[in-house]
């Protein structure tokens, strides 16, 4: 089903929070698809319930992200104070992961707080962007939004302004996508003024289509040390996929750089557990020892939302889960793991 009025966005709603008892290892992509269906529906009560709810499960693993969309619903019905505090609460924690800053700058931009807003916007781009590296393809819409703000504010380019500039694909520059009379024109009576801002809209729309037409990323499958050992233990046969864990480590960063480098965008790990994995054998009549069950089941994670975005800030912790920063790691061709093997036996070098 398609929601399209409030009743149907409800509907959504119960679906996906019965889809949530039935999957419990999934809950949290679950629910918060649910609350925002609530939201959606005018039931924003119930949408901070479930908030609430996720924050105070300890099993709960993108906090900054739901204080950030609990902050968002809560302004929008008229609790600003609690919406500030979780803001705050946000930039003090300093995630490591662009969607909560984003989400809680554009709350601030849609009531007005432009100067907070960028204020936001410019510390997260601090936290996240390493001066000459390259631009994780999470964190460009935070320099889109910066850019928006500070052409609503009326500033002059900056450095990150070009940036945000270069990575634009659109056919229609930032510059006029973000101009702040150009929603003006449409009250134009000048006919040639109208089919100009028809343009300039359908070419933001087609941006729009285009990031919503990959609901999941691309997303490989990462199997975390103990799951790895316990996975081969219990089907041996599998070895002929994994030789080792550093082995499969390595070829898992080989693997997202060959299509980061093809031009796959929006690419993603998801972890693998052998619980899961088995219950997806069972569900789909198939053995787990069957290797091409494996991309399979990687697909149906992503899709119930399981994807982690790579790669990862270079200064955020690897995905690999050494402990290391990212650029220390996989990111940097683990040379300090090379160092001593021992120390980090969940790592390997990148080649």
């Amino acid at each position: 089903m398609r929601p399209e009025t409030p009743a149907d966005h409800i509907s959504e709603a119960e679906r996906l929070l019965r889809t949530a008892a039935q999957y419990p290892e999934d809950h949290e992509p679950l629910l918060l698809q649910a609350a925002a269906h609530l939201e959606l529906g005018g039931d924003r009560a119930r949408a901070t319930t479930l908030y609430d709810d996720l924050l105070g499960d300890p099993r709960t693993e993108h906090p900054h992200l739901v204080r950030a969309l609990s902050a968002a619903n809560l302004w929008e019905y008229g609790h600003e104070a609690e919406a500030r505090a979780l803001i705050d609460g946000v930039r003090v924690a300093a995630p490591q992961e662009a969607a909560p800053w984003e989400i809680a700058a554009e709350t601030l931009e849609a009531h007005d707080e432009l100067e907070a807003a960028h204020d936001l916007f410019s510390t997260a781009l601090r936290l996240l962007i390493a001066p000459g590296e390259e631009v994780p393809y999470q964190t460009q819409s935070l320099l889109t939004g910066r850019h928006r703000v500070r052409r609503l504010m009326g500033v002059a380019h900056d450095a990150w302004d070009e940036l945000a500039d270069t990575l634009h694909t659109a056919a229609v520059p930032l510059d006029e996508l973000h101009d702040p009379k150009r929603l003006w024109s449409l009250g134009s009576s000048d006919p040639g003024e109208l089919r100009a801002e028809i343009t300039r809209l359908r070419a933001e729309l087609g941006t729009y289509r285009t990031a919503l037409s990959r609901p999941f990323p691309v997303a490989v499958l990462h199997w975390p040390a103990a799951e790895f050992r316990e996975l081969l233990t219990a089907y041996p046969s599998l070895g002929s996929e994994y030789a080792s864990h550093p082995d499969h480590l390595a070829r898992l960063e080989t693997a997202l750089r060959d299509l980061q480098a093809a031009g796959t965008p929006n690419l993603g790990i998801v972890r693998g557990t052998v619980p899961s994995y088995e219950a997806f054998a069972a569900s789909e009549s198939a053995s787990p020892a069957d290797p091409d069950l494996l991309p399979q089941y990687a697909t149906t994670l992503a899709a119930r939302g399981r994807a982690v975005p790579w790669p990862p800030a270079k200064s955020a912790e690897c995905w690999c889960g050494s402990g290391e920063s990212y650029r220390g790691c996989h990111g940097g061709g683990c040379r300090g793991c090379l160092r001593d093997a021992e120390r980090m036996p969940g790592c390997a070098p990148a080649p």
